[in-house]
């Protein structure tokens, strides 16, 4: 009767992720309750939203260098123009990019995401309810994976019970039914989790994912300028129009994967 031992596993890993998963999605719920109504993102709250605190480093490097003040070479370098900062994201690129006024963009880019007006920012989202807290920012999406990781754990553990040689006799439940029962638990979490709570971001709550899509469908209506710098804060640095734009960005995220 080993294979007793073996079900008594698959169940407690199927009962441990599927609570975990059930835990995750109430969190996210009550997050998604204490949202602020009425809000208006600003350009740096919908960047932080999309993409975290190295999406509004990106949008303050490129609002800066459209506006002339800051230049960003092809060479992946970033010089100051203008060392007036307008707000506490362009003083901080000021700042991180030193006092000679020149620095590669991948360590600007770094230091600034880092900086205390990041989080300041992402504080005040996470007041507002519509970003993730630090601590539960990732549970949904760990908790799925942990509840996909049960099941593969419990069809292996039942496949070693069905080919041990002490088997059941015929007027007996057959043992693959055992471990059925809490396979067909993971895989029903799993399928209520993706109608209830996907889809999941990283750092924006069901709030702030529902105020990011307002913004989207209206990236594309006109070509000015805070159009431009929106649509660069959504889908970021892919956004951005001009060549010697991208070819920086380009050559910071090579220069990161060399250093990888």
């Amino acid at each position: 009767m080993f294979w007793v031992l073996l079900l008594l596993l698959a169940w407690a890993a199927a009962g441990t992720s599927c609570v975990r998963l059930c835990l995750a999605a109430v969190r996210a719920a009550a997050v998604d309750a204490d949202a602020a109504p009425g809000h208006h993102l600003t350009l740096y709250e919908a960047a932080f939203l999309s993409g975290g605190p190295a999406r509004v480093a990106d949008l303050t490097l490129v609002s800066m260098a459209r506006q002339r003040r800051l230049l960003l070479a092809h060479t992946g370098w970033a010089t100051v123009v203008d060392p007036r900062g307008r707000d506490d994201m362009e003083r901080s690129v000021i700042g991180a990019i030193g006092p000679e006024g020149q620095s590669r963009i991948a360590p600007v880019r770094a230091t600034t995401a880092a900086a205390d007006s990041v989080r300041r920012l992402a504080d005040r989202l996470v007041a507002a309810g519509l970003a993730v807290p630090d601590g539960a920012r990732t549970t949904v999406a760990d908790a799925v994976r942990q509840v996909r990781a049960a099941s593969a754990a419990v069809l292996a553990l039942g496949a070693m019970a069905v080919l041990m040689p002490s088997q059941p006799r015929t007027d007996e439940v057959p043992v693959a039914v055992w471990f059925a029962l809490p396979l067909v638990l993971t895989l029903s979490c799993l399928a209520i989790a993706r109608i209830e709570v996907h889809p999941y971001t990283r750092w924006a709550s069901p709030a702030g994912q529902r105020l990011l899509g307002t913004l989207a469908r209206h990236t594309d209506a006109t070509a000015d300028d805070r159009t431009y710098l929106t649509s660069v804060a959504v889908r970021g640095i892919r956004a951005v129009g001009e060549p010697d734009l991208r070819a920086a960005f380009a050559h910071r995220d090579r220069a990161a994967g060399r250093q990888r």
